[in-house]
């Protein structure tokens, strides 16, 4: 049996470690689609996407299309014969491009399908407090994140990680898969499943929407371990965050690391305990939070100490609550 003839498409880092294995694993991948390169960071320096990089290094020809559906785009790929597209991290492909292989086009998923159908499952996970996840390779239909499924891997959540943390292990688990899948299907060995097959009678299905930076502002008035988990869950990026002020400025803090202090109060949901010196704590509706990496707009990342050291926190008040 020839090699399956792959087409790869993806943008970040993540996808990178999928592109990685393929090649690594003797896969015939003929050809790559990302981004076009864009201007990036405080000097506008033109830069491609991690894929791009990637491919270029490893002389993949790379295609980087304005628009998906521009008719000479098409023709390359169409000429191109592929047999299968696997997708990681990259663009809603239109109809004419995923149905053009003819074993179809896959997807690699960060979560448990149909579990966090979404732009950032590894974000949302960790802020509702699950305690496990998973990736998912499925074949790319007309809606979302809703096609028939080829296979999934479980993963275990740590108490402790970030979505950093988890997405670093996510990007390797779906690497192994993406390789599984491929291998199945090359033997003709996996029978795709509806997404309905994995929903329990009565469970209920968290989607995993894009997060704009109005969704990263913390409210106070809720128990310490939502709170835990909502930084947890946004860190390192985009970061959760609330609003600082005293009689002449208004800040952005975003709080990176931090631990739950179970202690019984009577303050206000948003009050600061600090020494000025070594600690930094805020009052929840149940229990405190207590920082321990932060960040002042426009500054660099600190620990409290160090924070502590130049910005005197017990004259502000938090203003997000």
């Amino acid at each position: 049996m020839l090699p399956l003839r792959v087409i790869f498409m993806g943008t970040p880092e993540f996808a990178v470690a999928t592109l990685g294995a393929l090649t690594m694993n003797g896969f015939n991948v003929i050809a790559v689609v990302t981004v076009p390169d864009k201007p990036a960071g405080r000097g506008q320096k033109i830069t491609c996407s991690a894929v791009k990089e990637y491919a270029v290094e490893n002389k993949i020809p790379v295609l980087q299309p304005e628009k998906l559906k521009d008719p000479g785009f098409i023709e390359k790929l169409k000429a191109y014969n592929a047999d299968v597209f696997v997708v990681v991290a990259f663009r809603m492909l239109p109809e004419v491009i995923w149905k053009m292989p003819k074993s179809g086009t896959i997807n690699l998923h960060a979560s448990l399908l149909p579990h966090y159908r979404g732009a950032a499952p590894i974000n949302h996970v960790i802020i509702n407090g699950e305690t496990k996840t998973g990736v998912t390779t499925f074949l790319i239909n007309e809606n979302i994140d809703t096609g028939n499924i080829l296979l999934r891997e479980e993963v275990e959540i740590l108490p402790e990680e970030n979505a950093g943390d988890l997405h670093d292990r996510l990007m390797r688990t779906g690497a192994r898969l993406v390789i599984q899948t491929l291998k199945g299907i090359s033997e003709k060995s996996i029978i795709p499943n509806p997404q309905s097959v994995y929903i329990k009678p009565g469970e209920i299905i968290h989607e995993a929407p894009k997060i704009y930076p109005d969704d990263c502002f913390i409210n106070w008035d809720k128990d310490a371990h939502d709170i835990q988990n909502m930084i947890r869950g946004l860190s390192p990026y985009p970061g959760a965050r609330t609003k600082i002020a005293n009689s002449s400025q208004s800040l952005i803090l975003k709080l990176f690391e931090s631990n739950v202090i179970n202690e019984k109060h009577k303050l206000t949901p948003g009050s600061i305990i600090t020494d000025d010196k070594s600690f930094l704590r805020i009052a929840c509706r149940k229990g405190l939070i207590e920082i321990s990496l932060l960040q002042l707009e426009g500054k660099k990342k600190m620990t409290t100490c160090e924070f502590l050291r130049g910005f005197k926190i017990s004259s502000f008040l938090i203003t997000s609550i």
